[in-house]
């Protein structure tokens, strides 16, 4: 494998690649949690600010994550990632071949990522879940659940929500800039293009299951919300961790075999 060389000579490992997914993971979840936190937990500025809120913070969070990611080329989800291979990608970026160690690079760099955001988020309102609340309240701060508990129609809407980010963010890539690989190739233009894409999925087909559309997303801050020793959390519902990574990546997989027949090759 030979190593990307940026203009200044800077070499692009996959060491770098997973510390670059891992930050811009962690600053998604951060701050993607951050506002579910801000709205839902009591005694803080946001409370009860309402869905729309949260679906402009996690658009914001999407945005600011991908730019902190530049090198890895802001995959920050799982689903990204593999819909890149399912369309047949032969790099992720330039110098970083599709392959099983570079695939698994990128997917546990987001685990990790997502894990750290959502215990940074937990710090960040570490007083607030201390307060009595709703158990569902406080795992909702984590990960995502439905509003009608239905394992197939659940997974049907988490794979239509990732099909149309997946083949979006893929399709932007052609208008951009192909030789950094970022999201429409147009720096904060493409990032932010990301950021309302989710924002629209979140307003549009949210509404079901909570739109994780992004396996680690769902996963990491489960696990963070295991573990963290929150008074009166309730069950992490593991019960339904399945669907949020099986679901994101049926449609991310869809969506790349999608792009490799309707998008230039």
């Amino acid at each position: 494998m030979t190593p990307r060389r940026c203009q200044k000579e800077k070499i692009v490992t996959l060491g770098t690649i997973f510390l670059s997914e891992m930050v811009g993971s962690a600053v998604l979840i951060l701050l993607g949690a951050g506002v579910v936190a801000n709205n839902l937990l009591q005694k803080t500025k946001g409370h009860g600010t309402g869905w729309l809120m949260i679906n402009v913070g996690w658009g914001l969070a999407v945005m600011f994550g991908v730019l902190a990611s530049y090198k890895s080329g802001g995959h920050l989800n799982p689903a990204v990632t593999l819909g890149v291979v399912a369309s047949g990608a032969k790099e992720f970026v330039p110098g970083i071949a599709v392959n099983f160690a570079s695939i698994a690079t990128y997917i546990s760099a987001q685990l990790v990522g997502a894990f750290i955001g959502a215990v940074l988020a937990w710090v960040t309102y570490k007083k607030s879940f201390d307060l009595d609340a709703p158990e569902g309240y406080k795992l909702g701060v984590f990960s995502t659940g439905p509003e009608v508990r239905s394992y197939p129609w659940n997974l049907a809407t988490e794979a239509i929500g990732t099909f149309i980010l997946v083949f979006i963010v893929l399709a932007a890539g052609h208008w951009g800039d192909s030789a950094t690989h970022t999201p429409a190739g147009l720096g904060w233009l493409g990032a932010l293009g990301v950021g309302l894409l989710v924002t629209s999925i979140g307003a549009s087909l949210g509404g079901a299951t909570g739109y994780a559309i992004n396996p680690t997303r769902d996963l990491g801050p489960r696990l963070a919300h295991a573990i963290l020793p929150i008074p009166n959390k309730g069950s992490s519902d593991w019960a339904y961790a399945w669907v949020p990574i099986v679901g994101p990546i049926a449609g991310g997989l869809l969506a790349g075999v999608a792009a490799g027949v309707l998008l230039p090759a």
